[in-house]
């Protein structure tokens, strides 16, 4: 069955081919949406085949994706997506909501949401004959990437700002890439990016440049629906979803993925969908606040390096994700960030700063009364903490130093008696 249709902008609308060579819409660059043939895959499809799959991964949703499985199974190819979804009750009541999950992409391959994008985009190289993949990353696109293709024989080149975490950079080396690190910031190097693809012929992954990278990340949105919405009966009410916001492209991602069941009319209600970002990096919540679609650069300074981003190049998508649905967008300080870090962590999730922006979003929203004691909640956690052990120090501060004798441990523990009093 034949699902792509072709393409559609974003911005003006104009329909592309499904045979079209470029990246973005060649009359307003805007980005394009993949579409599908959704009477088809209504024809063909019924949502208890996907429920009774026994594939445990992304690729169970192989009949609603514009790629077909490209293979390499058994490898780390083959394990992106299907992650776990936490119930995290006494958080829920202390927090004063109804329910709350946490969706920790942290168990991914390589450890982060970007590993659903990598391997789509695999599977679309495959396709059309590409031998090389670029991109552009602050380190877990790029990671993603250099591990879908080192487990399926791709070349990698992967273009990184110097500054980003040293386990990251770390990561794409081991994973043999070829890393070239750019002495600027990550739109210094997704520009560069861009324009080697267009010299050399090189297959372009950037986030939300290329249309695939969100048909790879709506897949959360299907797990979202099977693990949470249809199982706990939340088909009448909207699940709230938060979802920290840098590219745009996770956020618009699962958008899409939310909007392609309710076109097969597997959803019967829309969840409501909340960005959040730092206020050190925040041009897509400056866009929703003003209520327009104009994205402005901004001088991105968050130590968050996964959503550090001063010109959000799926910005347009990413504040329709929250004006679409029902939802909003908040901003949040830095050291709510790492408030999310230290939270999460007592609850066993170990999260990235992105991901506990995620949650300190969550908090506020509360706070605000955008959600209430009613709400039934869902927190994404984009990637693991081990990503950024750094931050998570910060977060947590230093383990105490004792002598190896029961008399220093005898002090410790009074110490921290008094402490306590």
């Amino acid at each position: 069955m034949k699902k792509m249709m072709g393409y559609e902008c974003s911005l003006c609308g104009k329909k592309l081919p499904a045979d079209f060579q470029g990246y973005v819409c060649p009359d307003d660059s805007g980005n394009l949406n993949v579409l599908l043939d959704y009477d088809a895959i209504k024809a063909t499809v019924h949502p208890q085949q996907i429920k009774d799959s026994r594939e445990s991964s992304l690729w169970r949703y192989e009949p609603l994706l514009p790629v077909v499985d490209p293979g390499f199974q058994q490898t780390a190819l083959h394990s992106a997506g299907w992650t776990p979804v936490y119930y995290f009750q006494k958080m829920a009541e202390s927090l004063g909501v109804q329910n709350l999950w946490v969706k920790d992409e942290g168990r991914n391959p390589t450890a982060s949401f970007k590993d659903r994008a990598s391997a789509v985009l695999i599977a679309r190289a495959k396709e059309i004959g590409a031998k090389t993949i670029v991109t552009a990353s602050t380190g877990n696109a790029g990671a993603a990437l250099a591990g879908m293709a080192a487990a399926s024989g791709w070349h990698a080149i992967i273009f990184a700002p110097k500054s980003a975490p040293p386990a990251k950079i770390a990561q794409l080396l081991v994973f043999g890439a070829e890393v070239i690190l750019v002495d600027g910031n990550y739109d210094s190097a997704f520009d560069l990016s861009v324009k080697a693809a267009e010299a050399y012929g090189w297959y372009c992954r950037n986030t939300g440049y290329n249309a695939f990278t969100a048909e790879g990340k709506k897949t959360a949105a299907f797990e979202i629906w099977e693990q949470v919405i249809e199982p706990f009966g939340k088909s009448d009410a909207p699940l709230n979803i938060f979802v920290s916001v840098g590219d745009g492209n996770i956020i618009s991602g699962i958008h899409k993925g939310f909007i392609d069941l309710q076109r097969l009319g597997w959803l019967p209600v829309m969840p409501r969908i909340f960005g959040v970002q730092s206020e050190l990096s925040n041009a897509v919540y400056q866009a929703w606040q003003r209520g327009d679609e104009d994205i402005q650069p901004v001088q991105a300074t968050t130590f968050a390096d996964s959503i550090s981003v001063d010109l959000p190049r799926d910005g347009v998508r990413a504040v329709r994700a929250a004006t679409q649905t029902g939802g909003a967008y908040l901003q949040i300080e830095e050291n709510a960030i790492y408030d999310g870090i230290s939270a999460l962590g007592k609850v066993g999730v170990f999260a990235e700063p992105a991901g506990a922006t995620a949650y300190a979003g969550m908090c506020k929203a509360l706070r605000e009364g955008l959600i209430d004691s009613s709400s039934d909640v869902l927190v994404v956690n984009t990637g693991s903490g081990l990503k950024d052990i750094r931050s998570a120090m910060k977060a947590t501060g230093e383990a105490v130093v004792i002598h190896p004798d029961m008399a220093s441990l005898e002090q410790y523990l009074q110490k921290k008696e008094e402490i306590k009093g």
